[in-house]
């Protein structure tokens, strides 16, 4: 791809001449190596085909080609769309691109009557609007793919909204939280995630056709015409800045690398959980494998294949990024080299996304193991500080000295908070009564937690009702 303004092909079937006017020599073999892309950009011949029939009826309609040439044209585009989706489309190397094979098929189909096409427009324009329609289009498939997992997670929350488990900090037991909260927390984030592509989406949303190779055209075209037929909200308002700026890109590929990392994150706990240290769920064979040596394996392949995900989607940014830093204005070939990490960061999205979907609804929790688990390490030790807040009135720093002071005589004895008799409370605070008991269940502690956004059944009954309706 590089620029290329109105040229139109010398003879059917001439390969480099498509843009050769200026050239008495063919590229060396190296060079056609390292300057083809159809290997990859093959990928964005519907928008490119979207782009060509909008720009060809703006063409008619603003008289610049005759009518009878922009329906040739648009006759002859249906055909090549005809043969791209049979797979009888001939793509060649000696055309450098998809659009310059779309092009010069087309010419072998409808003869010269093709050149006009390419009239007020650049390859520059050109590969700019079929990368932003692609983004475009990339963004929305993710945020449906988001809001399945969303439904996913809602599904086995709603179900596990009562299931007790250890909340964790530093990995080490903290509180008492139940299953659905904590389900709760990642469809949060996914949320956010779905928000970023959206936002994204929105700023991407302006039309950069119509800006030529860097200038804008001296023809009377109707940019707002091309924008519009294209579902965009305006046409890019600097012809500059239409071809040379992939920031689009750079914003998917940053909400792409945020979503990974949360995707990684929840696929780490599912490598935890479903270890026999934790054994707080279990996966189906569907989304687990064994082990070439060791008969009783059963590996959480799919969970830790999408945790390395992350890797590849962080480094299509990471290139992408790099490709871009140093570019003066306007077009460069470099940008070439924005396709494949964007194609390859989406693809590896998409399959996590779909994978992990699949994982949360096939995972089945041990709700008596994490119900187990959820008293250990003396989870309920902030919940003795509460009480002695609440009803002896006593400072928190003080409660919190207090109930150091409890835990240590309880770790002391090898028992847990819960088992220490009413005689060896008073022995550190004599103001304490039976009714601190009450607190000192895993379920109690839970239960108690009814602050807006809290683990309280309730609670995060009432998040997974907001969050249900607002998927609907």
């Amino acid at each position: 791809m590089t620029d290329n303004a109105s040229n139109t092909p010398k003879a059917k079937g001439q390969g480099q001449a498509m843009w050769g006017g200026r050239f008495s020599a063919k590229p060396a073999e190296l060079m056609q190596a390292i300057n083809v892309s159809i290997g990859f950009d093959k990928r964005l011949w519907a928008q490119d085909l979207a782009g060509s029939r909008a720009h060809a009826r703006m063409l008619m309609n603003q008289g610049v080609i005759a009518s009878h040439d922009g329906e040739e044209i648009l006759e002859g585009l249906a055909r090549v769309e005809d043969e791209l989706l049979s797979g009888t489309f001939p793509f060649r190397d000696e055309y450098e691109d998809i659009h310059m094979n779309i092009e010069a098929r087309l010419r072998e189909l409808i003869g010269p009557t093709a050149g006009r096409l390419h009239t007020a427009r650049s390859r520059n324009d050109q590969v700019a609007v079929d990368f932003r329609l692609w983004v475009r289009d990339a963004c929305d498939r993710t945020v449906g793919q988001l809001e399945a997992l969303q439904k996913a997670l809602l599904t086995q929350a709603e179900t596990h909204a009562d299931a007790l488990m250890p909340g964790f900090t530093h990995l080490q037991p903290a509180q008492p939280v139940t299953f659905g909260h904590h389900l709760m927390a990642y469809v949060e984030m996914f949320g956010r995630d779905a928000g970023r592509f959206r936002d994204a989406r929105a700023r991407m949303n302006e039309c950069p056709l119509g800006a030529a190779a860097l200038a804008g055209s001296p023809f009377p075209i109707d940019r707002q015409q091309t924008a519009s037929a294209l579902g965009f909200d305006r046409p890019t308002a600097n012809s500059l800045d239409s071809v040379s700026s992939r920031d689009f890109a750079l914003e998917a590929l940053s909400a792409a690398s945020i979503t990974a990392t949360h995707l990684s994150r929840l696929a780490e706990e599912i490598v935890l959980w479903t270890t026999p240290m934790f054994g707080f769920i279990k996966l189906t064979d569907a989304f687990t494998t064994g082990s070439s040596i060791m008969p009783q394996k059963k590996n959480p392949d799919a969970a830790e294949l999408i945790r390395a995900k992350v890797g590849r989607i962080l480094g299509s940014l990471t290139t992408l990024t790099v490709v871009m830093k140093g570019l003066p204005l306007a077009y460069s070939k470099d940008m070439q080299e924005d396709k494949v990490p964007t194609f390859e960061a989406f693809d590896a999205l998409e399959l996590s996304l779909l994978a992990m979907a699949g994982m949360v609804a096939d995972l089945t929790p041990n709700t008596e193991n994490m119900a187990k688990a959820a008293g250990a390490g003396f989870s309920t030790a902030t919940d003795l500080a509460d009480w002695l807040v609440r009803t002896l009135n006593m400072p928190f720093r003080d409660a919190h000295h207090v109930t150091g002071s409890a835990v240590k005589t309880a770790e002391g004895l090898g028992v847990d908070l819960a088992d220490l008799s009413l005689a060896q409370f008073q022995a550190i605070e004599p103001r304490i009564t039976n009714d601190v008991y009450a607190v000192l269940t895993p379920a109690a502690s839970a239960a108690s937690r009814m602050s807006y956004g809290g683990t309280a059944p309730a609670q995060v009954r009432a998040q997974i009702a907001r969050w249900k309706e607002q998927l609907a």
